[in-house]
């Protein structure tokens, strides 16, 4: 079994708790409106691959690269599989979760939730913690601004409450699109119906991925949306 990895961080303090090794695993079904990864959409194929912009990776080789980094882990941190879609490439997300596990390592999976059934759950008996991006309140605009569907993130949800995985809900707030008292309050609200909540994520829209966009020669499509300030954020978040 191999996966394909785009990329790794060393050591992170933003995707779970405490000190991580995030690994940006290739391939996403998404086209979010505000994606700042576009470089890991291109799914990977046995053959006839069109760019060479991911590594090959057995479960043993990524875990051993890993376990370099233990010692900095400490009691909170541990690895996060983020992407990209981890669960695209479940089978190899799972395996190297079982493998850290064995080593004492915290899993966390960085995932849209769009992908639930068995192939999701095997993964979830191997996961500590579940950070699940909720996009957008309805259907409509969650097709329109993702490709996606609403209702598989509320599957992906009801799984990892059946299965007791705690979660995090991270929401990213946008300008012209989100970033309103009411809307955030509920997307709060639903967040909160969820009885394995751990914690909420707000995280402000940035721009810094346009670079990324031009140099693939794709359009951003927010491209002129404003930047969310710190101080407009703040004042939003404090008042839910």
């Amino acid at each position: 079994m191999k996966g394909y990895v785009h990329s790794i961080q060393s050591l992170g303090a933003v995707d779970g708790p405490g000190l991580r090794s995030v690994v940006f695993l290739q391939g996403c079904a998404l086209r979010c409106a505000y994606c700042h990864n576009p470089d890991t959409w291109e799914i990977p194929r046995a053959e006839g691959k069109t760019q060479a912009s991911w590594e090959e990776y057995t479960p043993q080789e990524l875990v051993r690269k890993l376990l370099r980094f233990k010692p900095y882990y400490g009691t909170d941190g541990g690895v996060t599989l983020s992407g990209g879609e981890p669960l695209l490439q479940a089978d190899f997300t799972a395996e190297v979760f079982r493998l850290l596990k064995e080593n004492g390592i915290h899993t966390a999976l960085d995932t849209a939730g769009q992908i639930a059934g068995q192939k999701a759950e095997e993964v979830l008996k191997v996961t500590d913690l579940a950070l699940v991006d909720l996009k957008f309140l309805t259907e409509e605009e969650y097709r329109a601004h993702t490709g996606g569907s609403r209702r598989r993130v509320a599957e992906f949800l009801e799984l990892t409450r059946e299965l007791r995985v705690p979660v995090w809900i991270r929401h990213v707030v946008v300008p012209g699109l989100t970033a309103f008292p009411d809307y955030l309050r509920q997307i709060k609200e639903q967040a909160e119906a969820c009885e394995n909540l751990e914690k909420i994520e707000w995280l402000p829209f940035h721009d810094l991925c346009k670079e990324k966009y031009e140099r693939m020669g794709i359009p951003f499509p927010l491209a002129d949306t404003p930047v969310m300030g710190e101080e407009e954020f703040g004042r939003l978040v404090d008042s839910l």
